[in-house]
């Protein structure tokens, strides 16, 4: 099928001509045609990993459903791996979909913004329709609504240990002093509501943004207005893969357990009985999974490692997973890499060997602890992992 044909069949963003005005180069991603992007992904990158500045996504693409109803923490809590009756209003809380067997369906955020009993809920692109077809068929069961926010929404994250400053400056300080896994609904230009959320794509302090389409554009202009780099596709990979978060179809699938894909914090053990809960709570208290999403750094610049590739102890003999992203680190100036590991084989400095084609080596590899690149989201948490 040609480009111009796949990238006709793509969904399209609500924002493109604003994304084209700004020198965007489209690329079609997970059925999406997206920004890839604008002129210098090199810039982009170093808008979001340095000291002052920060980069601005358009993550629409995303899902977005609003769950509410007098039974909705009932519903969501047989339904999701987290515990949403202990999710106090004006906070959000990782959380995954599991099924029967224990294995993910799709890694999600969800928000609760007021005292209401209704809850925001952002998932991966590629498990966009997913959820929202998972939620829906329980509307019938009791009082539990379900809405798809997707086509009237846009998604905006601002990244970056700048990120604050900017937000400041664009919609004012009480925007700005939200707190970290905090969410608020202010107030924009003309009455119009806007749902904020403290919260990292990067491993950089960040500021998710979700408004109305028809005043997408204008805060769009008003980032920009107040320094945000526009940003795209191509740097938010190296970013997210630095900050060792999985994505959806690429690093975890329905294959891996949900504490496999390194999304344990997403987990209650406390809760009671949810979809899958028996398997997930069995391998907790056996002590550890067979195999967890870690980091690598790749020895060889040049080196062959591929995503798929098979990981080999450092002498050939025994397997020791695969590689599922590979991407070169501007920050630590190498090619790295995430990958699962085997159990044996997660202690940080273990080197491995890269199986090439056929009984070829395709380099080395040193297991690294996540995230491979520390950032200002980090720094400030003291690296408690609860705190991403």
């Amino acid at each position: 099928m040609s480009e111009a044909v796949e990238q006709q069949a793509a969904r399209r963003l609500a924002l493109e001509e604003t994304h084209r005005r700004h020198g965007a180069a489209m690329v079609e991603r997970e059925g999406w045609l997206l920004p890839a992007n604008y002129g210098d992904a090199a810039a982009e990158y170093e808008a979001v990993r340095g000291w002052h500045s920060a980069g601005l996504f358009d993550l629409s693409a995303r899902g977005r459903v609003e769950v509410s109803g007098a039974e909705a923490v009932q519903f969501l809590n047989g339904m999701i791996t987290n515990d949403v009756k202990t999710l106090a209003a004006g906070a959000w809380m990782p959380a995954a979909f599991p099924n029967p067997q224990g294995r993910l369906v799709a890694a999600a955020r969800v928000a609760r913004a007021t005292e209401e009993q209704s809850f925001l809920i952002d998932t991966d692109p590629a498990t966009r329709a997913t959820v929202f077809k998972a939620l829906e068929r329980f509307t019938l069961a009791g009082d539990f609504r379900v809405r798809d926010l997707a086509e009237d929404t846009a998604y905006l994250t601002v990244q970056g240990a700048g990120a604050a400053e900017i937000i400041s400056r664009a919609l004012g300080e009480d925007a700005a002093r939200i707190e970290r896994g905090r969410v608020s609904v202010i107030t924009r230009h003309a009455g119009r509501p806007l749902t904020v959320l403290r919260a990292t794509y990067t491993g950089e302090d960040g500021f998710d943004l979700i408004c109305d389409v028809g005043s997408a554009g204008e805060l769009w202009d008003a980032l920009v207005a107040a320094d945000a780099r526009p940003a795209g596709w191509d740097a938010l990979e190296v970013l997210r893969i630095e900050a060792g978060m999985p994505r959806y179809g690429v690093d975890a699938d329905d294959s891996n357990v949900i504490t496999e894909a390194n999304l344990d914090d997403a987990v209650s053990y406390t809760k009671g009985c949810y979809v899958g809960q028996e398997i997930i709570a069995r391998i907790h208290w056996r002590g550890h999974v067979a195999k967890k999403l870690s980091g690598l750094l790749l020895d060889d610049e040049g080196s062959a490692a591929r995503p798929g590739a098979k990981l080999k102890t450092a002498d050939g003999a025994r397997d020791a997973g695969r590689i599922t992203s590979v991407a070169h680190s501007p920050r630590l100036g190498r090619q790295i890499a995430l990958a699962y590991v085997r159990y044996d084989f997660l202690e940080p400095g273990t080197e491995l060997s890269v199986a090439g084609e056929g009984d070829g080596d395709a380099g080395r590899a040193t297991v690294a602890a996540l995230p491979l690149v520390r950032g200002s989201w980090h720094e400030a948490a003291g690296g408690k992992e609860s705190e991403k």
